[in-house]
């Protein structure tokens, strides 16, 4: 997802208008606006005065927020960036809306889409998201280094990101049952998005054949 933060900011030569980024996110996304030159704000612990006359200053040369998972956010990132957005017309990005994620092997964890829904909340409006199942990963690939989309093979564990940017954008699938999805949820009847493949783990790229999704009722 960062990888396609910065992809969609290149492809749209953000660049070249010699603004800056907001980051609320964490080391990944920093790293991939380093490899393209587009400067960036990343705060971290900072807290806003919210006494008498609190009032907080934004960089006016801020073009974009980008929101990514962020194990830090707190009340001064939402601030500011709402503050880019709503005052200073910066383009609202969003890597992806995962609702939950594994950070450990014991529960599931609030995801990024957490962090979206806040910037959401305040200032009313919608995001561009550029990570999974948004197209503008594969369109980037394909321009960049000419990759043809039919030799592809999406692989990932979420049905609504990973298969679901492969069915919408011509690729294979393969949904592995190791992460967020089980193989009672893949089957469910209320289940609308199907996998070429499903296999237990990414172990089974090492065997003979993997199981096609059955497409009866």
């Amino acid at each position: 997802s960062s990888f396609a933060a910065a992809a969609y900011l290149e492809q749209t030569k953000f660049k070249e208008t010699g603004k800056k980024v907001y980051v609320i996110g964490e080391v990944g996304i920093c790293e991939e606006l380093d490899l393209i030159g587009v400067p960036y704000l990343a705060d971290s612990d900072k807290k806003p005065d919210m006494g008498p006359g609190g009032f907080m200053q934004v960089d006016k040369d801020v073009g974009a927020v980008i929101v990514g998972f962020d194990r830090n956010v707190n009340y001064y990132k939402i601030q500011y960036a709402q503050l880019c957005i709503n005052e200073e017309n910066a383009e609202f990005i969003a890597t992806n809306l995962d609702a939950v994620t594994h950070l450990t092997d014991a529960q599931e964890w609030a995801g990024n889409g957490s962090m979206v829904g806040a910037i959401k909340g305040c200032t009313g409006q919608e995001p561009t998201v550029v990570g999974k199942p948004s197209p503008l990963m594969i369109e980037y690939l394909e321009t960049k280094f000419g990759i043809d989309r039919q030799r592809i093979c999406m692989v990932g564990d979420r049905l609504d990101t990973d298969v679901l940017f492969g069915t919408d954008n011509g690729l294979k699938s393969v949904l592995v049952l190791s992460g967020v999805t089980t193989e009672e949820k893949l089957l469910s009847p209320e289940n609308s998005i199907t996998p070429d493949f499903y296999t237990e783990d990414i172990n089974a790229f090492f065997a003979e054949a993997t199981a096609p999704v059955s497409q009866e009722s």
